[in-house]
This record gives structure tokens, C-alpha cells and sequence, in this order.
């Protein structure tokens, strides 16, 4: 499942903020991947500009890796932000797939839920 927000705000307003906000609700900025700047310098042009961030809640990271090695194809959580008709997209992928495809005890998982709730926060920051 991918979980989306849409915003009225621009993409460059949301990204200028996107560290800031992401802090307040414990999660730090990684990294990021430009998709159009990266498939076009491959010779793969695409027209939207899509950016991919890297966020990390090292408390959330930590509790999940130390249970759960395998969870590590999905860490760090990933944001996408885009625009479509008008409108800014951030998407991710829902924790709920996450868990679907591991077994975890109850505790971690309700530890999860508390992190995607948090992740959805800052989704909703700009809404």
C-alpha cells in the first residue's frame, strides 16, 4: 500500500521545510535522489521532477534492526514528493506492507504503528 497526501503548498516550499518538520517529530534527513536529474544524466530523460528522501527515526531504526535484521530492504523510510495536476504529492510506502511481510511480536509492532503515525504527521504538515 502507498500512503499519499496531497498539498496545495509547492514542492520547493515543502522541501525548504522538510528537514525542520521532519525533527519535530523525530525523524532526520538522510539523503535524497533527484530522479530527473539522475535518469536524464543516464541518457532515461523524464519530465516531472520526482525527489525521494531518506528519513531515519534512530530510536525506530534501532528497536526494528536489533529484532529484525530483515527488516533493514526497508530502512531508511522513504518520502516522495512530486507535483501531479496542481498539486504537491508526498507518498511513502505504508508501514501496513511493511508488516504484512515480516513476523513481528506485538510490541514491535505497535512501536511501528507509533512511528508510521508520526511519519504521517509530518505528511499532513503541509495539508
Amino acid at each position: 500500500m502507498i500512503y499519499k497526501v496531497k498539498s496545495g503548498i509547492g514542492k520547493k516550499v515543502i522541501e525548504s521545510q522538510l528537514a525542520e518538520k521532519a525533527k519535530e517529530v523525530g525523524f532526520g534527513v538522510l539523503g535524497s535522489y533527484d530522479f530527473k536529474t539522475i535518469l536524464e544524466g543516464k541518457g532515461f530523460p523524464i519530465e516531472r521532477e520526482i525527489t525521494v528522501y531518506e528519513l531515519c527515526n534512530p530510536a525506530g531504526a534501532q528497536a526494528a534492526l536489533s529484532v529484525l535484521p530483515e527488516i533493514s530492504v526497508y530502512l531508511p523510510c522513504r518520502l516522495s514528493i512530486y507535483e501531479e495536476g496542481g498539486e504537491t504529492i508526498l507518498a511513502t510506502i505504508g508501514f501496513e506492507s511493511i508488516l504484512d511481510s515480516v513476523e513481528v511480536d506485538p510490541a514491535l509492532q505497535e512501536h511501528f504503528e507509533t512511528l508510521f503515525e508520526k511519519l504521517k504527521a509530518l505528511m499532513n504538515a503541509w495539508g
